[in-house]
């Protein structure tokens, strides 16, 4: 706790929510774009410090709770083939496809494994030579570094048993789409900071251009989410949007020059759809041509796959900052993590799950 005592300091927490109270004359909208921001933002009640004409809503920041029906039902169908072993984090396990989740497939008998790096995933391919090892990957262009390393590092040992089911999307693309509604409330954003500690800054100077909002790179602690508010309260006062880093102990104008070259080395941008919202124009990565052996939707042919989304489930309006769970008519009913309708019930960043686990009552009453 040594390194983060100060970034949860209910002292510096309360004088920069007085400070927010002070400088705020009208009604402000801001947007958090990050699963982990949002749970801070539930559990330590951040709202309920802030003065009422500021309103936070939450955006399509959990990669797991965007990741498109199809694309689960895929994965599903890979574990279900013989000879297949389906790697991938514990978030994804639990996510319902159309009429199961990985779980259930793995306990009907498939061989279904959860990794805590997709280099796990690498060497599983290594110790089963005559199985297809398939890692699902899912994420942000956070995790795609790990992703493509992987299969860098599968190329290297001449392994022919490795593919990725990649489902990345990108956060830039996905501002701009939001923005670009007519029917947005959105007047500032709290951006990533682990996306931008990967890529850098140089992609959000354009989208605060255009659109003329504030958009603050923000950390993850409770002051980090307070400075960033802070922040963005005090350019929206002051008739500014512009680009700034709150998170700068961590986030540089250039980001990480390696990370971004395997990614370039492995991925090309492409369209995406977005579970609940639809697609997006090049907001993801697929696996580019050279690297077309470790492309399992290729490999193992999945392009006959499709599903239709439930229409009890509301995610769609929840990742898009137009409903708060509480108020999809599921929430903590026909809807709960033993038996979540979507994703984000279930995933670890799921801001549908951050409510039901921090806020239930409260937001129930």
């Amino acid at each position: 706790m040594k390194y983060l005592d100060e970034f949860r300091d209910s002292e510096l927490v309360q004088k920069l929510a007085e400070e927010i109270r002070r400088i705020t004359t009208r009604e402000w909208t801001i947007m958090e774009i990050c699963g982990g921001q949002t749970h801070t933002i539930v559990r330590y009640d951040i709202e309920h410090l802030l003065p009422p004409s500021v309103s936070l809503i939450h955006g399509p920041g959990c990669p797991v709770c965007v990741t498109p029906l199809e694309m689960i039902d895929k994965a599903l169908a890979l574990a279900e083939r013989p000879g297949v072993i389906l790697t991938s984090y514990g978030d994804m396990l639990r996510v319902p496809g159309s009429k199961k989740d990985l779980l259930s497939v793995k306990a009907a008998g498939a061989d279904v494994r959860m990794v805590y790096s997709p280099l796990d995933a690498v060497k599983i391919a290594e110790e089963n030579p005559e199985k297809q090892v398939v890692f699902f990957a899912v994420g942000f262009e956070t995790t795609a570094p790990a992703n493509a390393m992987a299969a860098v590092e599968a190329r290297r040992k001449n392994l022919t048993n490795f593919s990725l089911l990649c489902s990345h999307v990108l956060v830039p693309p996905a501002i701009d789409a939001l923005l670009s509604d007519p029917e947005t409330r959105i007047q500032a954003f709290l951006a990533a900071g682990h996306v931008c500690t990967i890529m850098g800054t140089g992609e959000y100077l354009p989208l605060a251009e255009k659109f003329k909002v504030p958009i603050v790179i923000t950390g993850f602690e409770p002051v980090d989410i307070l400075q960033g508010i802070w922040m963005a309260v005090r350019q929206l006062e002051a008739g500014e949007g512009r680009l700034e880093n709150q998170y700068s102990r961590s986030v540089s104008t250039s980001g990480n020059p390696g990370a971004q070259t395997v990614i370039g080395t492995v991925f090309e941008i492409s369209d995406r759809t977005w579970r609940g919202i639809g697609e997006i124009p090049a907001s993801g990565f697929r696996i580019s041509d050279n690297w077309a052996d470790f492309d399992a939707e290729r490999r193992f042919d999945l392009s006959g796959i499709h599903a239709i989304e439930s229409p009890d489930c509301k995610s769609g309006l929840i990742l898009q900052g137009k409903l708060k769970p509480a108020q999809c008519p599921a929430f903590g009913k026909t809807c709960i993590p033993e038996h979540p309708l979507g994703a984000p019930m279930v995933s670890s960043e799921g801001a549908c799950a951050a409510y039901y686990r921090y806020s239930l009552h409260s937001e129930l009453s």
